[in-house]
C-alpha cells in the first residue's frame, strides 16, 4: 500500500464544536483527515467511502453528488483507476462558517485504461459538514478543472 506522509498540518480557527456535527478538536480532526488522506492513497476506494455517513455525499466541482457508500466508492475508484500511482497529500485544514476545509494536492500518472500517460498535479479542497455520527455528511470538493484537463490531455513529456 502506498501512502503519502502528510506534512505537519496547522488547524486554524477550529472551535470546540461545529454547528453541523459532533464536537471536534484539532487533534481528532487532524487524525481523521490523515486517515482520510491515506484512504485516497490506498487504491481501495471503499476505504474512502468509509469516512462518509450512510447517506453522505461527495460533490466534485458542482457536479451531481455521489450519495451513499456505493456511489462514493465509484467516484473514488474513477480516480484510482485513472491514476494507479495516485498520491493525495493533505496541505491544511481550516474552519469556515461551520464547515471544515480539507486542502489537498493530487498527483499521479494517468496510466489507467485509455490513459494519456501524462503526469497530473492539481490542488483543491473539500468543504466538509459532519453528521452526528462523526462521519462526513456532505463534502463539496473543488479543484481547477481546466488546469487538470490541460495536464491530462497535453502532450506527454519527452524522455530525457
Amino acid at each position: 500500500m502506498r501512502s503519502a506522509t502528510p506534512p505537519a498540518v496547522s488547524l486554524m480557527l477550529v472551535t470546540s464544536g461545529t454547528p453541523n456535527g459532533p464536537p471536534v478538536n484539532a487533534t481528532d480532526l487532524n487524525a481523521f483527515a490523515t486517515k482520510y488522506t491515506a484512504a485516497w492513497c490506498s487504491q481501495n476506494a471503499a476505504s474512502v467511502a468509509s469516512f462518509f455517513a450512510e447517506h453522505g455525499s461527495l460533490t466534485i466541482n458542482g457536479g451531481s453528488p455521489a450519495v451513499g457508500g456505493t456511489a462514493i466508492t465509484a467516484s473514488a475508484q474513477g480516480f484510482m483507476t485513472a491514476f494507479p500511482d495516485l498520491i493525495v497529500a493533505m496541505d491544511s485544514l481550516t474552519h469556515d462558517r461551520g464547515r471544515i476545509e480539507y486542502h489537498w494536492a493530487l498527483s499521479g500518472m494517468n496510466t489507467g485504461p485509455g490513459g494519456t500517460g501524462n503526469h497530473v498535479r492539481v490542488s483543491g479542497y473539500e468543504s466538509w459538514t459532519f453528521g452526528s455520527d462523526g462521519l462526513i455528511a456532505s463534502s463539496l470538493g473543488y479543484y481547477d478543472e481546466a488546469d487538470y484537463r490541460r495536464q491530462l490531455n497535453g502532450p506527454a513529456p519527452r524522455a530525457p
